[in-house]
């Protein structure tokens, strides 16, 4: 018997050793995980060492029970971290920042009674900290704001969501008609786990609406983005040519470090991307990149040194050899805490979110924006757009107040999901078209915007040649429309203050004359088989005196253009005729003599057809059937049979143009103007009068 009771004590002993033994193996394989970011992967190994440990030895109890509220905290296993950090206070862990963290995590998970009792505790022991005076701040305005939801609507949208996580949207395309996404769903490359998340490694998916407006089911984004490795939040460049984002590749021995990519769009899909080499740093994380409205800077976030604490968000300036130096925002948008996903809206207000800042609970999404008086104010979003969960990723459908973002509300294990998001707002928008008169598009444009209250902006067109900008009340503003080649065309408004009460958009159109060809001026009409002018005239020659005064350096041959009937010498004498009338209106109201040429050519010089203008005849009613670059000549005109098909195309014959001949007037010596030059004359002499009266002997 007393041998018996031997064998089983010596066995006994022996399990013993093998568990203390296991229990270390455990502990350094997780302490190896959690120094190179694998927090899952540690979490693992610190639980099987915690559960190894003979619960009378309560130091190590404590310390292992910390390390894997550290490593839930980190994975947003907000409930797990919770109960972790209660274990490791229950064996007495000697460091106080468990109080801390153990509040932050009762505030994410909306215990704002319990997460400030434990904030003060923890202010007893460091008064000044800044994250706890936040998290004990945000006890109290977390419950206030969620009993007054602001005008925010809310909703999850099941078509981009799948059972893992899903987040960071960018609505991309002229009329934001696609939606691309960061997600971790079974579909994404790579057969591994991640040892961060447990989870797969995220890819790019996309989204697109049918011609009905429907959003489509997910696919993975086309090209070569996508690789094994974790790939997401991404941005596009206002051009939408260039995609930026997110890649964290993994090494078993080394930490893992996020960086940020670059792929050029090449027809339907995406290039082969290319490193940001944003600095030579290399244990520094790059991460959440986003480009200003204005395509000057990439944003992004990082644990450089030099911040405020935790991730902080900075810029770079985009050039074409690369980037420039590293400006951190500082305060008052980076604080002690982590600032991420930073994105614009067009106006140029930055998004980004925060668990710093006080707010909700998790990550919180702020706006930036500048004060004329005040500088950089920052602004809680509050709810129901933040929640005590973490909500990032502001995507928004043009200049409106809405869109898309990611939260992890509602979801027990912590993962994101994307919602959709809708604030009513009163809003003065202009959305303008620029295009060739009386031809397409011109996607090259760009728009000057200047206002009598300072504003000044340098517009980008989308590939449809339109823009829409917001405006303020009782602002006047000017619009230049300008492209290369092309002469330039400006557009007046005036905001009334009474637009404050609704929301309004204004509707202009941009039509460019090109320089190298004829023009034709619409709407002159001449008294029948006479050279006077019309008074239903006077509009279009009206325009025509704005298109003068608003390009000064250009002198044009105005010609007039008959039919093929009647005589001609007698067409060409009352075409000339007809040009010099539109050329005495234009010098009677301001426009310089020698700017202006008046030709007649008759029935010389019959229409062209463009491809613009056989789009329209063949839609037209009646309809007709032209070919571009057919010449309407009067043998063309005559073998068509239908009269009113052959009026159309003579009344296309019956008309004024005008056509560019230089565009360097008022620029060159051989222009001489004596009443300019004595008038710098005057002034030089003046000035040196005013001199000689000032010199002191």
């Amino acid at each position: 018997m007393e041998r018996k009771i031997l064998h089983i004590l010596i066995y006994i002993a022996a399990l013993m050793v093998v568990a203390c033994s296991n229990e270390g193996v455990a502990f350094k394989k997780a302490e190896q995980s959690y120094a190179i970011g694998e927090y899952y992967a540690a979490s693992i190994n610190y639980k099987k060492s915690y559960s190894r440990c003979a619960p009378k030895d309560k130091e190590k109890r404590a310390v292992r029970a910390f390390m894997m509220g550290e490593c839930y905290r980190h994975i947003g296993y907000t409930q797990k971290a919770m109960a972790a950090y209660t274990n490791a206070i229950r064996y007495h862990i000697p460091d106080s920042l468990v109080y801390l963290h153990l509040a932050r995590q009762q505030l994410k998970a909306g215990q704002y009674k319990q997460a400030a009792q434990n904030f003060h505790q923890y202010l007893e022991l460091d008064p000044d900290n800044e994250l706890a005076r936040s998290g004990l701040l945000s006890c109290e305005l977390g419950p206030q704001w969620k009993a007054k939801p602001n005008q925010y609507k809310i909703k999850k949208e099941t078509i981009f969501n799948s059972r893992r996580s899903d987040y960071s949207p960018m609505l991309v395309g002229d009329d934001a008609s696609q939606l691309v996404l960061s997600s971790t769903r079974k579909e994404a490359q790579g057969d591994d786990i991640s040892g961060v998340t447990g989870l797969n490694f995220g890819d790019l998916f996309f989204s697109r609406k049918n011609e009905q407006g429907k959003w489509q089911a997910v696919e993975a984004i086309e090209g070569e983005v996508n690789t094994e490795y974790d790939e997401g939040a991404s941005c596009l460049s206002p051009d939408g040519k260039t995609m930026y984002f997110t890649r964290c590749s993994s090494d078993p021995d080394y930490p893992r470090y996020a960086e940020i990519w670059q792929s050029q769009r090449s027809d339907a899909s995406w290039s082969k991307p290319t490193k940001c080499a944003i600095s030579r740093d290399t244990l520094t994380s790059f991460a959440h990149p986003a480009v200003s409205p204005d395509g000057e800077w990439l944003y992004f976030v990082s644990d450089a040194q030099g911040g405020e604490g935790g991730l902080d968000i900075w810029r770079t300036r985009i050039l074409q050899s690369g980037f420039g130096g590293m400006e951190n925002l500082g305060r008052p948008i980076n604080t002690a805490g982590d600032e991420m996903f930073p994105s614009f809206r067009p106006n140029g207000d930055l998004y980004f979110s925060s668990d710093g800042h006080p707010g909700m609970g998790g990550l919180d999404i702020f706006i930036a924006h500048e004060d004329s008086i005040r500088g950089t104010i920052v602004e809680n979003q509050q709810y129901p757009l933040n929640s005590s969960a973490d909500d990032f990723g502001m995507t928004f459908e043009g200049v409106h107040n809405r869109g898309f973002f990611s939260s992890s509300r509602n979801d027990g294990k912590g993962w994101e999901h994307l919602f959709s998001f809708e604030c009513p707002e009163i809003l003065q928008t202009v959305t303008g078209w620029v295009y060739e008169k009386d031809g397409y598009e011109l996607p090259e444009a760009l728009v000057y915007m200047v206002g009598n209250d300072g504003t000044n902006l340098k517009l980008s067109v989308k590939g449809d040649g339109s823009f829409t900008q917001v405006l303020k009340p009782g602002v006047d503003y000017v619009l230049l429309g300008t492209c290369k080649g092309y002469l330039n065309v400006k557009n007046e408004i005036r905001v009334d203050v009474e637009d404050e009460e609704e929301s309004h958009e204004y509707t202009l159109q941009f039509p460019l004359p090109p320089i190298n060809v004829p023009v034709l001026i619409d709407n002159i009409f001449y008294e029948f088989d006479r050279a006077d002018l019309t008074p239903e005239s006077t509009e279009a020659l009206d325009k025509l005196v704005d298109m003068m005064n608003e390009n000064p350096n250009i002198t044009i041959e105005l010609s007039a253009h008959c039919d093929y009937r009647g005589n001609d010498d007698y067409n060409q004498r009352l075409s000339q005729r007809r040009a010099e009338s539109v050329v005495r209106y234009l010098i009677q109201h301001g426009i310089a003599k020698d700017r202006l040429t008046a030709v007649g050519y008759g029935e010389s010089r019959p229409k062209i057809i463009s491809k613009k203008l056989a789009e329209t005849l063949l839609a037209g009613d009646p309809k007709v059937e032209v070919q571009v670059n057919d010449t309407l000549t009067e043998n063309y005109i005559l073998r068509i049979k239908d009269k009113d098909e052959q009026e159309v195309l003579n009344a296309l014959n019956r008309r004024t143009e005008f056509r560019v001949l230089r565009t360097t007037y008022g620029t060159t010596l051989n222009e001489y103007k004596p009443e300019e030059e004595e008038r710098k004359a005057a002034a030089k002499r003046k000035e040196e009068a005013d001199e000689e009266e000032n010199f002191i002997f």
